[in-house]
C-alpha cells in the first residue's frame, strides 16, 4: 500500500493529466468537444482554444509547484475557481450542455480529494518555508 506521500503524488499527477488531456482536446478539436459537450455547432474556435490552452497552462503548473515545493495551492485555487463557476454557469445556462454540472462534479472531486490527502500528508523535506 502507498503511504501519504506517495498516494498525494500520484493524485496531483493524475489530475495534471486530466487537466492536460482535456486541453489537448480542446485544442485539437475544439467542434467535436463542444458537440461532445452539449453545444452544437458554434461559430468560432478561438475561446474554446485558449480554454485548450489554459487547462495545459495550469496542468503544467500543478506539477510544477508540486515538484519543486510540495505545495497544491495552485490546483485547489483553481478546482476551487473552477467548481464554483461551472455551478454558476450551469444554473444560468440555457444551452442545455449537459457536461456543465459533471465538469463542476468533476473538478471539485478532484480538488477535496487533493485536499483530503493533502491535509493529512507531512513534507518533510519539501515544504514551502512560507507556510
Amino acid at each position: 500500500m502507498m503511504d501519504r506521500p506517495q498516494q498525494e503524488r500520484w493524485l496531483v499527477v493524475l489530475v495534471a493529466l486530466h487537466s492536460l488531456a482535456v486541453g489537448v482536446v480542446l485544442l485539437g478539436a475544439p467542434r467535436w468537444a463542444a458537440a461532445l459537450g452539449g453545444w452544437g455547432e458554434v461559430d468560432t474556435v478561438f475561446f474554446i482554444r485558449q480554454g485548450g490552452i489554459f487547462h495545459v497552462v495550469v496542468a503544467t503548473g500543478y506539477l510544477m509547484e508540486y515538484f519543486r515545493h510540495g505545495t497544491v495551492r495552485l490546483l485547489l485555487a483553481a478546482k476551487g475557481m473552477a467548481t464554483v463557476f461551472l455551478l454558476l454557469s450551469w444554473l444560468g445556462d440555457s444551452t442545455g450542455a449537459w457536461a456543465i454540472p459533471f465538469a463542476a462534479l468533476g473538478d471539485g472531486v478532484m480538488g477535496l480529494a487533493v485536499w483530503w490527502i493533502s491535509r493529512r500528508t507531512v513534507h518533510t523535506s519539501r515544504r514551502d518555508p512560507r507556510s
